[in-house]
């Protein structure tokens, strides 16, 4: 099998989440930018969140990397975006080895996996508050668990002082692992978060300040030139199609209420040719009247339930297209907007568009996580039933009533049926899962 050598890269990870990678990553992302690299950025995993702040420190697109949800022609066909690219910097998802229980189809859904199948090399980034020269015996396990895995070396994070620094290398050296820098603990360096972690790029209060004060702090504290030497990467198959179009007009709404769209699917539309036409719920704007099918990503309606609920231009909208009988879909927020009603934090409910029975529920939370697989027993845009579909759910909500035909069996990465089937009315479908890709 012919195969193409992608850029060489950086992955960095962490023993776990909330140890400062993601501040690591985007100070990367703009440092070696601001170095005249190309950078491309991947996200390791299903996030919906972390890759328009790559974006914008990058300046160039971000796209998610998942060997659970993605086959090896998928996955070779995203990481070919680097092509052109000088280095790449990826950033990891929950700790290094996360991932599911049992190996699906293509694999367990780990950063170390991403790492591996790509050949880039591993930077881990290891809180050293509470430890010193213990964070090693830390590091040395992570280095030791895949001897197949391409390991660097590490970022001390979180540094109390020079004599705690000096401590912590001094544990690193005695087991040959190499420090590549070295961050003081700063408080004022944190992004802001809510419930499904970051906060989305386009709500950040001054997110270009942001990026370069992390780059400021890794071109002070970070070895970059040894970074640069250190990265690797492998040869991947030669790369075919991105997913293509579920329609050749397709309205996408697109706002702070509607944003968890993954971006190798938009891309695939858009060079295959089709038309997407962004609109905007939260102004108060009709979908496309020439589209061909509506879509409502995911994203935080919850938040904007009463601004959602009295936007009647944009509510209207979806009601006229459902008449032609020309298709809408949702996902997660977009599902819920479609329903019957939506009942915010505050216990109030709102009207949503009705198109389908759905009622769900924030303020009776209840955390839903993880890969989904579901088997279509109805149609969708872009698949016929009896597809199987590969996804991730991340929400809060509960599902008080869900009445309309079930869209799909839905079952989770260990194969247990989970029983957010999704919906189907007519021509108007919805999903708890967003769609990562179709099974081939």
């Amino acid at each position: 099998m012919s195969s193409v050598q992608l850029p060489p890269g950086l992955l960095v990870s962490a023993p776990a989440s909330g140890t400062g990678k993601t501040t690591v990553a985007l100070g990367l992302l703009r440092a070696l930018r601001d170095e005249g690299l190309s950078v491309q950025p991947f996200k390791s995993g299903p996030d919906y969140i972390d890759p328009a702040f790559h974006e914008a420190a990058a300046g160039r697109r971000s796209f998610n990397l998942d060997s659970w949800a993605m086959d090896e022609s998928l996955f070779a066909t995203i990481a070919a975006e680097a092509a052109g690219a000088d280095i790449v910097v990826a950033e990891g998802s929950m700790g290094l080895f996360d991932g599911v229980a049992g190996r699906g189809a293509f694999g367990f859904g780990s950063s170390a996996e991403t790492a591996r199948q790509a050949g880039w090399s591993v930077l881990l980034v290891v809180d050293v508050g509470g430890q010193a020269q213990s964070s090693a015996a830390t590091a040395l396990g992570f280095r030791t668990y895949d001897p197949q895995l391409p390991f660097a070396g590490v970022i001390l994070n979180r540094v109390a002082s020079p004599r705690h620094e000096r401590l912590a290398r001094l544990g690193m050296d005695r087991v040959g692992i190499p420090v590549l820098g070295a961050l003081p603990r700063r408080g004022d360096l944190q992004l802001p978060e809510r419930h499904l972690g970051l906060i989305q790029a386009v709500e950040h209060p001054d997110l270009e300040r942001a990026i370069s004060d992390y780059a400021a702090f890794l071109r002070e504290h970070v070895n970059l030139e040894a970074l640069r030497e250190i990265a690797s990467s492998t040869g991947l198959p030669t790369p075919g199609a991105l997913p293509s179009p579920p329609a050749q007009r397709i309205a996408l709404a697109r706002d702070a209420a509607f944003s968890f769209a993954y971006p190798h699917l938009l891309e695939g539309w858009r060079r295959a040719g089709a038309e997407v036409l962004p609109f905007s719920p939260l102004a108060d704007e009709a979908p496309d009247v020439t589209a061909d099918l509506v879509w409502l990503p995911g994203g935080y309606p919850e938040l904007h339930a009463g601004r959602l609920a009295a936007s009647m231009r944009f509510m209207d909208g979806l009601r006229r297209h459902a008449a032609t009988a020309r298709p809408i879909h949702g996902e997660c927020g977009g599902y819920m907007v479609l329903g019957k009603t939506l009942v915010d934090k505050d216990g109030s409910r709102h009207r949503m568009a009705g198109l389908l029975g759905l009622v769900t529920s924030y303020e009776q939370r209840k955390f839903h996580l993880g890969y989904r697989r579901a088997i279509l027993v109805a149609g969708m845009p872009g698949f016929e039933a009896g597809w199987a579909l590969r996804g991730h759910e991340f929400h809060y909500s509960t599902i008080l009533e869900q009445p309309d035909a079930p869209l799909a069996e839905v079952f989770d990465a260990d194969g247990k049926a989970v029983p957010e089937t999704g919906s189907v009315r007519d021509h108007v479908s919805g999903t708890f899962f967003h769609l990562i890709a179709g099974e081939a």
